[in-house]
């Protein structure tokens, strides 16, 4: 699959070119601090470009903490950027700050503005807003895949105002994401985590382009719900999806084997079909983890997004087995998911993978659609 994108490196003439770069640098910070900066490093090679060529760049971007605060602050990544870089890198609090600030901006230089998601209208893609972020610059880079599938002004709104440009690592995870859609096989599909009204349309998908679906994580609850079993005090989705045609799927596979919490707290290991009304399902089991290697070193093609258990929770052991099993099979193995990034992250070995994607629900939205908000408003307004 291809799109018609004009790229960043085409560019030639950005000496002193003021340009408006949104960058995905969503990323967990503890004490001030940032906890893991996969997501930053991989904007270096668009940041170096920029710093070589003149540019005079404006990096937008977003954050998140814990609590799911849209409007968490970016100073942490400024200083990191600041601190742990040779980028020349100043901060501005807000885009008016920024529009002054670039006035004494030089070529190569930088200027990180605070979360964009502090500007009123940033989620709406407030045209008023899209304008404001437009008139700080010449061009509009997009190299934040990772937020791509939200119609914001930052992604979306602003690249219908201006010459627009996809970014190298905008492009790398398309290029890559694509190969979903003409797989080699055998073709393995992992889905781990939560949401199934969000996820249960690329299931029903790649039931049909995959040679083997597997479930875990939180939806695994719905799908045994769905076949009649007990799954006691575990979650379920809040709203309800049909799951008859999943169920039904020779493909569609499931743990063997959990791990459950009591109301004691004390864990154990049941079978999935032995689940008792007072447990809890907190992560897959021994026998499944056996059963997930051998279908892993099977498959020449897999694709694994989500975690296994209740990761937020400290039940992470699966997932970074999972991850390890995933690490060490010769087939082509690609990754996506804020937890699957944080156990591939603990255990370092983002190398081991064919590609690692730094989009969770961009990656899923992608492969679901095969396109993206991002991508369309690059496609058509991208050339000016």
């Amino acid at each position: 699959m291809s799109f018609n994108l004009k790229k960043l490196e085409d560019l030639s003439d950005l000496a002193g070119k003021k340009t408006v770069v949104r960058v995905g640098f969503d990323v967990p910070v503890g004490a001030g601090r940032v906890l893991n900066d996969f997501r930053i490093k991989k904007t270096f090679p668009a940041m170096e470009f920029l710093a070589r060529s003149g540019a005079r760049s404006i990096l937008l971007s977003h954050r998140r903490d814990e609590k799911k605060d849209d409007t968490s602050s970016l100073l942490p990544v400024f200083e990191y950027l600041k601190n742990q870089t040779e980028f020349k890198i100043s901060f501005a609090k807000s885009l008016s700050e920024a529009k002054d600030k670039i006035r004494d901006l030089r070529n190569g230089q930088f200027i990180l503005v605070e979360n964009i998601r502090r500007e009123k209208g940033e989620k709406e893609n407030s045209a008023d807003l899209s304008k404001k972020i437009a008139e700080l610059g010449h061009v509009f880079v997009n190299e934040a895949f990772s937020v791509s599938h939200r119609e914001h002004c930052s992604v979306v709104g602003v690249a219908r105002l201006m010459p627009s440009y996809a970014g190298p690592l905008f492009l790398e995870e398309v290029e890559n994401l694509s190969r979903a859609f003409k797989p080699t096989r055998p073709f393995l599909f992992l889905m781990g985590g939560a949401k199934f009204k969000t996820k249960l349309h690329l299931v029903e998908k790649f039931m049909q382009t995959a040679d083997t679906v597997f479930v875990g994580g939180a939806l695994a609850n719905d799908i045994f719900s769905a076949k009649g079993m007990e799954v006691g005090l575990s979650p379920l989705a809040k709203e309800k999806v049909d799951l008859a045609n999943v169920v039904k799927s020779s493909k569609v596979l499931v743990p063997k084997d959990v791990l459950v919490e009591n109301l004691e707290g004390r864990i154990s290991v049941k079978k999935s079909e032995n689940i008792s009304k007072d447990e809890t399902v907190r992560d897959v089991g021994p026998e499944t983890l056996v059963f997930l290697r051998t279908l892993c070193e099977k498959a020449s093609f897999i694709i694994w997004n989500g975690p296994l258990g209740f990761y937020e929770k400290g039940f992470s052991g699966g997932t970074e087995k999972l991850a390890g099993i995933l690490g060490r099979v010769a087939g082509d193995v690609m990754v996506g998911g804020g937890d699957t990034l944080a156990a591939v992250s603990s255990l370092g070995i983002h190398d081991k993978f064919s590609f690692v994607s730094t989009g969770g629900g961009a990656m899923l939205k992608f492969l679901s659609d095969e396109t993206l908000p991002g991508i369309k408003a690059l496609e058509i307004n991208g050339n000016f």
